[in-house]
């Protein structure tokens, strides 16, 4: 387990976004490059706000603003700054959104120069790093008495570099230990997706399918012969446990999370008991 995660720690770090810091109009800013090109595109977020930067050819950085007037609406300075330095190309239906500028500048750039590709330098995936813990009844094993155990775990979840990605994919573990009253040990290495059915800025609402699992089980019984027997096995499955979760967002770059784990399977009978597997932690972009 202790492995599981110093190996998650170190992926999140090698494939994370590299940043820079640059000064800009007397400000001091670190810096993603998502696009290289005849016109970069740089962003990041600073304090739940999203800020958005052009750099010409001749490395002036320029802010693409979106400020609000006295009237309440919204002045779109953006769509004026980059139709100057794109030689006119419609902004009209542009919005702030990385996603949208990165189809715009892609498009600009792919118009002035036929040798340009189109890949972001900084790629298209951020990472963020969770722990977890809480009580699991192991809905899919034998459990008359309908024990409750002790569950802890941790993951790494890959999304799309967005304002607000409604895609991810999870790689993750957990351990759910013997309490003496339950004579069953697992630690479960899986790989799921999820999918955002509420998607806030502060609060999310998803649901997960786990597609596939690896189980290290640990587990005591009595034979017919009333003898105790210890069994260790290891059993994968592409079982699809299905569950929910909650994020909810707190200070810069943290949120509390909450999953319903393992709600039901397709591929997996329930023992009898109805599914209580929830866990409570904090998970962080990286």
């Amino acid at each position: 387990m202790k492995t599981l995660i110093v190996l998650l720690i170190g992926l999140a770090f090698q494939f994370n976004y590299s940043q820079e810091n640059y000064t800009i109009a007397g400000e001091t800013l670190p810096l993603k490059v998502e696009i290289n090109g005849q016109l970069d595109l740089l962003w990041n977020n600073f304090d739940n706000n999203y800020r958005f930067f052009v750099r010409t050819d001749d490395g002036a950085i320029t802010e693409l603003k979106n400020t609000r007037a006295a009237d309440g609406n919204f002045n779109q300075e953006y769509k004026i700054t980059l139709s100057n330095l794109t030689n006119g190309l419609s902004t009209e239906k542009l919005k702030l959104m990385l996603n949208r500028l990165r189809k715009y500048i892609h498009q600009y750039n792919a118009s002035v120069d036929p040798t340009y590709t189109n890949i972001s330098k900084s790629g298209k995936a951020q990472l963020r790093l969770g722990f977890s813990g809480g009580l699991t009844n192991n809905p899919f094993i034998r459990n008359p008495d309908n024990v409750q155990a002790p569950l802890i775990g941790a993951e790494l979840e890959l999304f799309e570099a967005s304002e607000r990605p409604r895609h991810s994919g999870f790689l993750q573990a957990r351990h759910a230990f013997d309490t003496g009253d339950l004579a069953y040990a697992a630690t479960e290495l899986s790989l799921g997706y999820r999918f955002r059915i509420i998607n806030k800025s502060s609060f999310s609402f998803y649901s997960q399918v786990k597609f596939a699992t690896l189980n290290f089980i640990d587990r005591d019984f009595m034979d017919e012969n009333d003898l105790e027997v210890n069994v260790n096995s290891t059993t994968f499955d592409a079982p699809f446990i299905f569950g929910v979760g909650a994020d909810i967002k707190v200070g810069d770059n943290g949120f509390i999370t909450i999953i319903y784990g393992e709600m039901f399977a397709l591929l997996l009978n329930n023992q009898g008991n109805f599914s209580s597997d929830i866990s409570l932690g904090y998970k962080f972009n990286l």
